[in-house]
């Protein structure tokens, strides 16, 4: 069987997550994050799901990817269409699953040469009330 490599090292991907931290190339993270194949993760600053804002997605919608993919932390939950407009409008399509499955979505998107974001709610940060 002939073998071939995936020339993914030099992108982001997630190499590794659980209930409450995803690693991005072996780097741990327990914070909210947005990631993009080609750019470092950066800090999210979403306290909660239900602290999102429609300005939360700006440094999303700044790199212009064809897909968004929004883990919603331990659970699915749906941004509220009001919330993702702007993104719409630009042809920015958005998916919204608990952190795991957007984590898989977005490796299998990346490795296919999609043009992916991934922004994550991680659940430490989540409202426990």
């Amino acid at each position: 069987m002939k073998l071939h490599v995936t020339p993914t090292q030099h992108y982001q991907t997630v190499t590794g997550y659980d209930q409450d931290w995803v690693e991005i190339n072996a780097v741990r993270f327990d914070y909210s994050l947005i990631v993009l194949p080609e750019v470092v993760p950066k800090p999210w600053p979403v306290s909660a799901f239900d602290a999102l804002a429609a300005e939360h997605f700006e440094p999303v919608a700044a790199h212009c990817p064809d897909l968004l993919i929004l883990g919603t932390g331990p659970r699915q939950r749906f941004a509220h269409p009001r919330l993702i407009s702007a993104l719409l409008t630009q042809g920015i399509g958005v998916e919204c699953m608990d952190n795991q499955a957007a984590c898989r979505t977005y490796n299998i998107l990346m490795t296919e040469g999609r043009k992916v974001a991934l922004a994550l709610i991680m659940p430490e940060t989540e409202s426990t009330t």
